[in-house]
């Protein structure tokens, strides 16, 4: 019989983790199993028992490739003819950390449980974060199964 946990039997931690030379994506998957608790023994897919994620140093992000120039975002104004679309260039310009967001959240499932989810992840530009007091556990990808691209 497999056993559920209920909700007052859940806690959460908090990891950080330096985005300094991280490739977007394999970045994001990371963080996208840590904000749902894939990493712990008692995950429940219906349930948000994840923790919560501090990126730090966001501006320092790397894509793999010819991504930073020829990726495209799109979204749409809700008007006839309202798409657009933007490149990770210009995006890295305006809002460094919407990449990594963004990222993170196409691979969070769709709906309540994805949103509330997202909210566990924060991202910062420099090294500097408001949430020392949390005393955040350091997450050093080079011992993890992150690959480095060059």
């Amino acid at each position: 019989m497999t056993k559920f946990i209920k909700k007052d039997q859940l806690s959460s931690s908090w990891y950080e983790i330096d985005a300094k030379n991280a490739v977007v994506g394999r970045l994001a998957t990371i963080i996208s199993k840590i904000i749902r608790g894939k990493n712990k023994t008692t995950y429940t897919p219906h349930m948000d028992h994840g923790d919560f994620v501090v990126v730090k140093n966001i501006e320092q992000i790397k894509f793999t490739g010819k991504k930073f120039h020829n990726k495209k975002y799109y979204r749409h104004t809700g008007y006839p003819g309202g798409i657009k679309e933007i490149t990770p260039e210009k995006l890295k310009e305006k809002k460094p950390g919407e990449i990594l967001k963004l990222a993170v959240k196409r691979m969070l499932p769709g709906g309540v449980l994805g949103k509330k989810q997202l909210t566990k992840l924060k991202i910062y530009s420099g090294s500097e974060h408001p949430h020392t007091a949390q005393n955040p556990k350091l997450i050093e990808l080079e011992k993890t199964k992150y690959k480095k691209c060059n």
